[in-house]
C-alpha cells in the first residue's frame, strides 16, 4: 500500500466505495487523513463498514470540513451531468480528485526521480501497459503495474527511486489527476469512444492530451488526425515529443515497417528491433504497442537489449489475441476481449485463413463494418442471440454454420480447420459481441473457449500464449 502522507491531518471525503474505492480510502487514512466515505450501493456501503472505514451520507455532511473529495472515476464527473456530490464539491470550493492524483503527489513528495509510465489511448492501452511492464520486469528492476489494467495504483509499494512504476490510465482517471507527470506519456490514438460521458470528441481528446502534455517525454500515435495535432501542439510549446506510426516512414520517431520496427533521427533509419514470429505481437495494431513501448523503456533508461529480450518473451494478455494452443497445423486463438466489431478488426487483419467463431449479444452495427476481412474466412461458427442477424450479414459470401455453443463450434471449427491445405489454419474465438447472453464476463467466455480447445484430443498448449 501507498500511504497517502500528503493528506495527513485533513478530512477527506470519498464516493465510489468498489475494490479501488475502498483501497483508495485505507490509503488516505494510513496515511493519518479522517476520511468519510458513502456509495450509492448499500452494499458497497456495508462492505466499507466491515473494511473499518467511516462511513456517512454526504448529502448531509458540512462540505467546508472537507479539504478533498476523492471521486471514483466511475462515477460521472461532467456528463451526461455532473454526480450529486460533484455538484456539493463545487458548491463548497472542495477540490475533486481521484486515486492517480493521490500516486501522483506522493511520488513528488517521497521519490520524484523514481520512472513513471503512464499510458493511455483508445485502444491499445491494456497491451501497451502490459507488455512495458514485463520488459521493465524481465530486465530485473523493481517494477510495480496498476492503475485502469486492473490493479489499484494505492495497492502499490511506496515510491522509491530505483522503482519503476507502470500505469494504465483511462480517461475518467485522467480527468481527476490534475498534477499528473509521469517521465514518459504514452498517448496510443484517439477514436470516438466514451461520449456519453465526455459530451464531444474534442472534450475526450483534450481529456487525454493532458496526459501527455505533462509528462518529460510525450509519446505520441500519429496514425490518426487528433494525435497528430497533439504532437505539433505540444513540440510547439518546447515538449519533448517523440512520434510513433504504425503504418507509415517519419523523419524522426520510431516507425513500423512489416515486422521490423525502424528509428529515425533527421531522415535516416535503422532497425532497433523486430516483432517477426512474435506470436502475442501479431498485427499492425500490436506494432504500435510495440513501438509504444520501446519509446518509453528508453525514456527510462533500459537498453535496447533488454527491450529486445522483452518483446520475444512477452506472453500477450489472455483474451486478447492469446495463443491458447495447436494441433497439428492449427492455431487455436482466444480473442474474446473482441467485444464489438472495432474490437474484432485486428485479429481477423492478422490472420490469412480464419475459421471465425462470431456472436454473443450484439452491439449496434453487428459485423457489417467487418465485410473487408470475410474474403479471410474460411467458415463462421455463429453462436449466441447474434446468430440470425450475423447469418443475414454474411449470406452468401462466408460460409457459415449456426453453432450455438462454443464448444460445438470448437468442435467444428477444429474438425474443419485439420482438413485445410493451407500451411496454418487458425481457430479464432472473436466473438464481435457483449458476452452477456451466454456468460457472466468476457474472461468466462474466454475461459470456456480454451477449456473446449484442450478437450480436443492432440491439442498441445502454447506455453505462456507464444
Amino acid at each position: 500500500m501507498i500511504p497517502a502522507h500528503s493528506m495527513k491531518g485533513k478530512t477527506v471525503a470519498l464516493f465510489g466505495l468498489g475494490g479501488s474505492g475502498i483501497a483508495t480510502a485505507k490509503a488516505i487514512m494510513a496515511g493519518g487523513a479522517t476520511v468519510l466515505a458513502w456509495d450509492d450501493n448499500p452494499t458497497s456501503v456495508e462492505r466499507a463498514i466491515a473494511a473499518g472505514i467511516s462511513t456517512g451520507d454526504l448529502r448531509k455532511a458540512n462540505w467546508k470540513d472537507f479539504s478533498s473529495f476523492v471521486l471514483s472515476p466511475g462515477v460521472p464527473l461532467t456528463h451526461p451531468r455532473p454526480h450529486w456530490t460533484v455538484d456539493l464539491a463545487r458548491a463548497a470550493g472542495v477540490e475533486i480528485i481521484g486515486d492517480i492524483e493521490l500516486f501522483v503527489r506522493e511520488r513528488n513528495r517521497t521519490a520524484p526521480d523514481s520512472p513513471f509510465i503512464a499510458i493511455t489511448g483508445t485502444n491499445g492501452k491494456s497491451t501497451t501497459t502490459a507488455l512495458i511492464a514485463h520488459i521493465i520486469k524481465s530486465a530485473g528492476r523493481d517494477m510495480q503495474l496498476g492503475g485502469n489494467i486492473g490493479t489499484a495504483v494505492m495497492t502499490l509499494d511506496p515510491p522509491a527511486g530505483d522503482r519503476y512504476y507502470v500505469v494504465e490510465c483511462s480517461s475518467y482517471q485522467i480527468d481527476l489527476a490534475p498534477s499528473l507527470n509521469p517521465t514518459a506519456g504514452i498517448l496510443l490514438n484517439l477514436t470516438p469512444d466514451h461520449l456519453d460521458r465526455h459530451g464531444t470528441m474534442q472534450h475526450y481528446a483534450d481529456i487525454k492530451e493532458t496526459l501527455v502534455a505533462g509528462s518529460d517525454r510525450a509519446i505520441i500515435g500519429i496514425d490518426d488526425s487528433y494525435c497528430a495535432q497533439i504532437a505539433d501542439r505540444l513540440e510547439r510549446t518546447g515538449k519533448t515529443v517523440i512520434r510513433i506510426s504504425k503504418r507509415q516512414p517519419i523523419d524522426s520517431g520510431l516507425y513500423a515497417d512489416g515486422p521490423k520496427l525502424m528509428r529515425a533521427k533527421a531522415g535516416r533509419a535503422e532497425e532497433i528491433a523486430s516483432l517477426e514470429g512474435i506470436g502475442s505481437l501479431r498485427g499492425e495494431h500490436n506494432a504500435q504497442n510495440a513501438l509504444a513501448a520501446i519509446a518509453a523503456c528508453l525514456a527510462v533508461g533500459l537498453d535496447i537489449e533488454e527491450i529486445r529480450a522483452g518483446l520475444k518473451s512477452f506472453p500477450g494478455l489472455a483474451h486478447r489475441m492469446e495463443q491458447v494452443a495447436r494441433r497439428g497445423k492449427v492455431l487455436f486463438v482466444n480473442d474474446s476481449k473482441a467485444t464489438n466489431a472495432e474490437a474484432a478488426a485486428p485479429a481477423l487483419s492478422s490472420f490469412e485463413r480464419i475459421y471465425w467463431i462470431v456472436g454473443g449479444l450484439p452491439k449496434e452495427g453487428g459485423i457489417t463494418s467487418l465485410s473487408g476481412f470475410f474474403p479471410r474466412v474460411a467458415k463462421a461458427y455463429l453462436i449466441g442471440e447474434a446468430a440470425p442477424q450475423f447469418a443475414a450479414t454474411l449470406g452468401e459470401a462466408v460460409p457459415f454454420e449456426i453453432s450455438g455453443t462454443i464448444a460445438a463450434a470448437v468442435d467444428h471449427a477444429a474438425r474443419d480447420a485439420e482438413r485445410d491445405e493451407g500451411p496454418e489454419p487458425v481457430v479464432l474465438l472473436s466473438p464481435a459481441c457483449a458476452s452477456f447472453d451466454q456468460f457472466q464476463n468476457f474472461e468466462k467466455r474466454g475461459e470456456v473457449f480454451r477449456q473446449a480447445v484442450m478437450m480436443l484430443d492432440s491439442a498441445q498448449p502454447i506455453e505462456g500464449g507464444r
